[in-house]
C-alpha cells in the first residue's frame, strides 16, 4: 500500500472520528436534563424526592448565588386543596399581562426584589372549616321550627345534591351551647334554622330560574322537617346578585407566568428538583406542585403546572419539557403572604437555575417593568376587595371567585 493510500486513510478515519463524536455531542445537548442523585451524606437526603437531590451552592454561578430563596422546611408533604371549580366567567380580569417589546427576562441582581421570609408548615392537622353563610354573599331563609328538632332527622332530610343551579346551597342549624351556625350534626338537637344559596360565583349571578329553584328545594326540605320558610323578595336577591356580580367581575384576577428552556429541554425530575429547592411540594394531580401558605389547610399561594403526560411516562426523565407555567389565584391567598413578589422570585430563580426565560401567555418576554406595574395594580386590587369585605384569601372572597 502506497503512502497516499495510507495518508488518504487514516484521513478518512479521522473525519468519522469527528462525524461521531460531533453527533455524540449533539444528542447530548438536545437530551433533557435531568435530576442528579442526593449523595449519601447530603443535608436532607432523606426528605428529597426519589432519584432526585437539592442544588447546593455549586449548581449556580457565583453571580447568581445571592438571589437564592432559602426556604425553611417542615418534615411532612404538603397536599393539594380541595373543593370544586363552579365554572369560569366570560369577563376579563381587570389585571392581564401585558405583552412588551423583547427584552432579558432574567432581571439582574440588583432588580431582584427583596426576598420574602418562608415558613412552611407542610401538615394539615385538620381540615379548614366550611364557611357559613353569609348575607355579604348569600340569600338567607330563616326556617321557624315548630319545636325542637334532632340533627339525626335534618341529616336524613337533606336534598340528594347540594345545588341550585351552578350556585351552592347549604342548610344550617345554630348551636345552643355557642350561638354558632354549623352543618347539623348528628346526636344534637336544634330549634333554628336557617337554608341559603349563593348570590354569584364565576358561573355568573343568581337568576331568576335559580332563585326559584332555590325556593322550591328550601320550602320541600322545611316540609320534611317541620318549619317554615321565610323567604325575601326574589326581585331584590336577583338585583343583589347582579351587582355582586359585576363587582367580582372587574376584581377577578388570574396571573399567569410561562417558563421556557432557551436551549436543552428540562425532565420532569429537572424541574422538580428545582422547584423543591424554592418550597413547592407535589401537588394531588400529576404534572403539578404547589408553594403551601404560612397557614396549614388554605389555599397553596403558588401552582407550577407541566405536561401531566410527561409526570406519568414510564420512563419521566426521558420526556422533555419546554415549557411549565406558575400561576396565581390572587383572590384566593391572602395580602400578607406577599403572593405576587413569591411569584416574581419563583419565576426569576427558576429561569436562572434551569437557564429559561420568562413570559406571558403569548411568549413574549415579560421585563422588570412590566412586572413592577402588575404588582402596583394588585395593590390597587387589594385595596377595593377590602373596601367590600372581601379580601383577598378569606373564606367569603374563596367563595365569589370559585
Amino acid at each position: 500500500m502506497s503512502s497516499l493510500q495510507i495518508s488518504l486513510a487514516i484521513i478518512g478515519g479521522l473525519v468519522l472520528a469527528g462525524v461521531v463524536a460531533y453527533n455524540a455531542w449533539m444528542t447530548s445537548k438536545s437530551a433533557p436534563r435531568t435530576a442528579r442523585e442526593w449523595p449519601q451524606d447530603a443535608p436532607g437526603a432523606e426528605t428529597g424526592q426519589q432519584g432526585a437531590r437539592a442544588f447546593d451552592d455549586t449548581d449556580l454561578p457565583e453571580d447568581r448565588l445571592a438571589q437564592r430563596i432559602e426556604p425553611v422546611l417542615d418534615d411532612a408533604p404538603m397536599v393539594d386543596e380541595g373543593g370544586a371549580v363552579d365554572g369560569l366567567s366570560d369577563a376579563a380580569p381587570d389585571i392581564q399581562l401585558t405583552p412588551v417589546a423583547p427584552v432579558p427576562a432574567v432581571a439582574p441582581v440588583s432588580a431582584v426584589p427583596p426576598a420574602v421570609p418562608v415558613t412552611l408548615s407542610h401538615v394539615i392537622t385538620a381540615p379548614e372549616k366550611r364557611p357559613g353563610l353569609d348575607a355579604l354573599i348569600d340569600v338567607i331563609t330563616p326556617l321557624l321550627l315548630e319545636s325542637q328538632v334532632s340533627g339525626d332527622a335534618l341529616l336524613a332530610a337533606m336534598p340528594g345534591t347540594r345545588r341550585v343551579g351552578s350556585k351552592p346551597f347549604a342548610v344550617e342549624a345554630q348551636c345552643e351551647e355557642t350561638g354558632e351556625w354549623e352543618t347539623p350534626r348528628p346526636g344534637q338537637r336544634y330549634r333554628v334554622l336557617q337554608a341559603g344559596v349563593q348570590l354569584a360565583n364565576r358561573a355568573g349571578p343568581l337568576n331568576d330560574i335559580e332563585f326559584s329553584e332555590f325556593v322550591v328545594k328550601a320550602q320541600a326540605y322545611a316540609d320534611a322537617v317541620g318549619a317554615t320558610p321565610d323567604f325575601p323578595d326574589m326581585l331584590a336577591e336577583v338585583a343583589r346578585a347582579r351587582e355582586l356580580d359585576a363587582f367580582a367581575s372587574g376584581h377577578d384576577a388570574q396571573l399567569g407566568f410561562t417558563l421556557r428552556a432557551r436551549r436543552a429541554a428540562w425532565s420532569p425530575g429537572y424541574l422538580t428538583q428545582n422547584a423543591a429547592q424554592l418550597g413547592f411540594v407535589a401537588g394531588v394531580l400529576p404534572g403539578r406542585m404547589v408553594l403551601p401558605g404560612s397557614q396549614g389547610g388554605k389555599a397553596p399561594i403558588l401552582s407550577l403546572t407541566f405536561d401531566s403526560q410527561a409526570a406519568m411516562a414510564e420512563d419521566p426523565e426521558q420526556t422533555a419539557l419546554r415549557e411549565v407555567a406558575l400561576a396565581l389565584e390572587v383572590t384566593h391567598v391572602p395580602r400578607s403572604e406577599q403572593p405576587f413578589q413569591r411569584m416574581r422570585q419563583a419565576a426569576i430563580a427558576l429561569a436562572q437555575a434551569m437557564d429559561g426565560v420568562i413570559t406571558d401567555d403569548a411568549g413574549q418576554l415579560l421585563s422588570v417593568e412590566t412586572m413592577d406595574s402588575i404588582g402596583a395594580d394588585l395593590e390597587s386590587l387589594y385595596d377595593a376587595l377590602d373596601s367590600r369585605d372581601l379580601s383577598a384569601g378569606s373564606p367569603q372572597a374563596r367563595r365569589l371567585f370559585s
